[in-house]
């Protein structure tokens, strides 16, 4: 039994064999071990077997603002300053709550009552069947709000809010929805928006799986503080109130876009399943992992599902291109450098492991790229067919990653359309408990491929070996016509269809539309007919496609694979790319934002610009003429709200003369008249580039308009950012010693002050002769974080021992020693970093000047 509250002994009491009247086994002993973290009660008489009791427990809790278990929290509303309690249980924090076993594998039904002040409303998971009153020994008038008995569930997804919030609500098909939130927001609209999505969604997800909702009722709370972002307890989703408010004067791009993805995500629980912000869980609440070691089935599943639910309430570009940009292509550069499977042993779960590490991006995101190539091999309808049967099979009740792989199987083997090279369990067994991913390597010439584990080879020592063999599922295409879906199941296959003709033409494409978690590397001969193809007809291959390829080449240069040169060969092309999307990856990838000012004075940066901006011409101008004319028509082009900036604020950094000239004007227009706002989209970029090529008058204006009283903190944070961005050295000076007065910021700006001078290539120098001049009086108010912060920073300028020497003198006066020592480590690696950074920007630079006029 857990417990973190339960009294002495004279608090719990024994009941029983019930049938026996007044029978009862007495209580020796409740003591607590902490080490294995549960209460143990040891009774004077015997238990018989076959026969039932009751335990009954006293306990007690302390309610506090950590926003765990149960917890209190302040907040402002209409002027007035209120309290609310809420909880959070997931993963183990009922036991702070009452005395019970929350391993998720155990499930009960739950009856709850809360007395409370007359003056609050409280809400669980079901719906209040009796609201009373009773007078306290002081005569105080309570409520006592009385809850149908639950569902059966685990405990991390019982849920209490006890509030002075307003409501909206309407009803879909028999489930009354209501979004909560304070009464200002409500009074405002704020929440209509997750109203209108929220019935659609739920029915979307009844209908595609095929299993009804089980309950009466659907409550959203929208909680002023909330440290899980979003949590499905069922019938009672918390959120965190930003995640869940759609403000009708709000300039955030693709907030409709959050709201749909958590408010799915989470509604995809209220099955079993659960998104970044919001479920339904139909995965998790109606079918619940055995053991948090899968944990992925619950968020995996719903991560997936979000997307679904998302784009089907929300006007988006496809579903395969979103969901590649935000979920497979982070992942997979995360997941080649940690060191975890998607599902681990039990015994690993409960013994190394922090339970909340497991709610990280290899459970979400991995886990919905799976599901992804899991339901693209299948056919979504035999994914959904298997799924229903499985949701069916295990409602109430728990399920393990083989339970799921059982079903799909029953389905596999009840038809002939699809084959599988093996059972579904092998299959999958293969992605789930096994370390990171593989990489595919095509020989043309013999139609071999081969797979290893993606590794960093730069990093990797010659005496590991690797033996992680996947099964891996391969949608391919030649010469532009899709090819049946083809398997390899070993280290390495010959396929005699993918042997090429000498022509040219002939081309082959794995992995069409990122369907499989892994990366391709093709030979020499394929990458040119490729880059080629790209150069004549680009269209030939689809966008994700197009992404895809783009992304796996750098990331194959990044790790040790290919040179760099052959990345660059892929990027010809780039004046007939009209996808943002994909513009987007190749930027970040040639001018990753924490480099920006390292190639401003590297010899690559005139070669960049030359052949970057020949490229970028046509996407630019489209974009610039919707800023100009009528920069609203933008509002359902998705990956405009996404990626617009960033193409923006390269073309400025750049130095095109148009994006300058562009954000002059805007600026100057703001400047003339306040209300004429410069477009969110875009408001970071133009501040920064607006103070950039200006003078004094522009950088006062930005000072001004950052102490006005209508400034929001997004647009305070924006100028923060731009006035760092002035080209005058006497500007920075002076803007750093503002940063130093108590009277002008409050204390927290000081820092990113400091940081955004520092990163910028002129303000460098200037940030840290400020630091160490000012260092007495910085480390009173910020101590060592922020010297480690600027640190960081100063590390990418830092290339030859002279100037390692420079920095060291410094933090040998300033640092105790044990710090000392590790500043030196970083400072080192920073110093290799650098010289094998400039070894490969030399390539670069010697490509470019070969094919800077092509």
């Amino acid at each position: 039994l857990h417990s973190a509250g339960l009294r002495s002994r004279g608090a719990a009491a024994v009941r029983g064999p019930l049938s026996e009247p007044g029978a009862a086994v007495e209580l020796a002993e409740l003591r607590h071990d902490e080490a294995g973290e549960v209460a143990v009660l040891e009774l004077r008489g015997r238990l018989r077997a076959g026969h039932r009791y009751v335990l009954q427990l006293g306990f007690q809790g302390r309610l506090e603002e950590d926003l765990e278990g149960l917890f209190f929290t302040r907040y402002t509303d209409r002027q007035q300053s209120s309290m609310l309690i809420a909880s959070q249980m997931e993963p183990t924090y009922a036991r702070r709550v009452y005395p019970c076993f929350d391993e998720p594998a155990m499930k009960a039904t739950f009856n709850i009552r809360i007395i409370h002040d007359p003056s609050y409303v409280a809400l669980s998971n079901m719906p209040a069947i009796d609201v009373s009153e009773v007078k306290d020994e002081n005569g105080s008038l309570w409520t006592v709000t009385t809850f149908n008995t639950s569902l059966k569930m685990s405990t991390y997804l019982t849920a209490f809010v006890i509030c002075d919030f307003d409501y909206v609500t309407r009803t879909e098909r028999g489930n009354e929805i209501r979004i909560w939130a304070r009464k200002e927001a409500v009074e405002n609209g704020f929440v209509d928006y997750a109203l209108n999505i929220t019935g659609p969604i739920l029915s979307f997800l009844e209908d595609i799986l095929n299993v009804s909702y089980p309950l009466p009722k659907t409550d959203l709370v929208a909680l002023p503080d909330f440290g899980a972002g979003a949590m499905e307890n069922w019938g009672l989703i918390i959120f965190q109130e930003a995640l869940l408010m759609n403000f009708p004067s709000d300039e955030f791009p693709g907030r409709k876009a959050m709201i749909a993805f958590i408010v799915s995500h989470e509604l995809g629980h209220q099955a079993h399943l659960r998104y970044f912000f919001f479920q339904l869980k139909w995965f998790g609440n109606l079918v619940t992992m055995n053991w948090w070691n899968d944990l992925w089935l619950n968020e995996g599943l719903a991560s997936y599902f979000e997307y679904l639910g998302a784009t089907f309430v929300e006007p988006m570009p496809s579903l395969d291109k979103i969901f590649y940009a935000h979920i497979v292509q982070p992942i997979l550069r995360e997941d080649s450098e940690i060191a975890r499977s998607l599902s681990e042993s039990e015994d690993k779960i409960k013994g190394s492991f922090s339970l909340m590490s497991l709610f990280d991006n290899i459970t979400y995101s991995k886990g919905a790229s799976i599901t992804w190539m899991l339901s693209g091999f299948l056919t979504e309808k035999l994914f959904m067919r298997a799924l229903t049967l499985y949701l069916k099979e295990f409602s109430f009740s728990n399920a393990n990653q083989d339970d799921l792989w059982t079903h799909i199987q029953m389905v596999i083997d009840a038809q002939d359309e699809v084959q599988l090279p093996a059972p579904v369990k092998q299959i999958m067994d293969s992605w789930t408990c096994q370390n990171g991913f593989p990489v595919l390597t095509l020989n043309l010439t013999t139609g071999t491929i081969r797979q290893e584990q993606f590794l960093n080879k730069n990093n990797r020592k010659s005496t590991d070996t690797y033996n992680n063999t996947w099964i891996i599922p391969i949608s391919w295409m030649r010469n532009g016509s899709s090819q049946p879906l083809t398997w390899l199941d070993k280290s390495s296959k010959m396929f005699p269809e993918m042997q090429v003709s000498e022509s040219e033409h002939d081309w082959i494409l794995l992995n069409v539309n990122l369907s499989g978690y892994y990366r391709v590397n093709y030979d020499q001969l394929n990458l040119k007919r490729l880059a080629c193809l790209l150069e004549n007809d680009p269209k030939a291959i689809p966008a994700v496609s197009r992404f895809q390829l783009i992304d796996d080449v750098f990331a194959l240069t990044d790790f040790g694979y290919i040179p760099i040169e052959t990345a660059l060969e892929l990027t010809k092309y780039l004046a007939r790319e009209d996808e943002l999307f994909i513009w987007n990856v190749v930027l970040l990838n040639l001018i990753p934002d924490n480099l920006e000012s390292t190639l401003k004075n590297h010899e690559v940066y005139p070669l960049l610009k030359k052949y970057l901006l020949k490229r970028m011409l046509p996407i630019y101008h489209y974009y610039a003429g919707f800023i100009r004319q009528n920069i609203d028509a933008l509002e359902n082009d998705y990956f405009a709200r996404v990626y617009l900036e960033k193409l923006l604020a390269t073309a400025c950094w750049l130095g095109l003369q148009d994006c300058l000239d562009l954000s002059s004007e805007l600026y100057a227009k703001w400047r003339d008249n306040p209300e004429h706002k410069i477009p969110f989209l875009i408001r970071r970029t133009v501040c920064c580039y607006g103070v950039a090529v200006g003078s004094d008058k522009e950088w006062n204006f930005a000072w001004e308009m950052y102490n006005h009283t209508d400034s929001t903190e997004e647009d305070k944070d924006i100028l923060l950012y731009a006035m760092s961005c002035a080209k005058e050295s006497w500007l920075l000076y002076r803007y750093l010693q503002y940063g130093l007065s108590d009277t002008l910021f409050s204390s927290n700006c000081t820092s990113v002050i400091i940081s955004h001078v520092v990163s910028k290539d002129i303000g460098n120098r200037i940030a840290w002769e400020f630091v160490t001049e000012n260092w007495p009086l910085l480390s009173q108010g910020y101590g060592h974080e922020l010297l480690h912060d600027v640190l960081k920073v100063m590390g990418r300028f830092v290339k030859t021992d002279v100037q390692i020497q420079e920095l060291q003198v410094f933090y040998n006066a300033t640092l105790e020693e044990d710090e000392r020592e590790a500043i030196t480590m970083l400072l080192e690696s920073a110093k290799l970093e650098n010289i094998e950074r400039r070894k490969l920007l030399k390539k670069v630079a010697s490509w470019l000047e070969k094919n800077v006029d092509d």
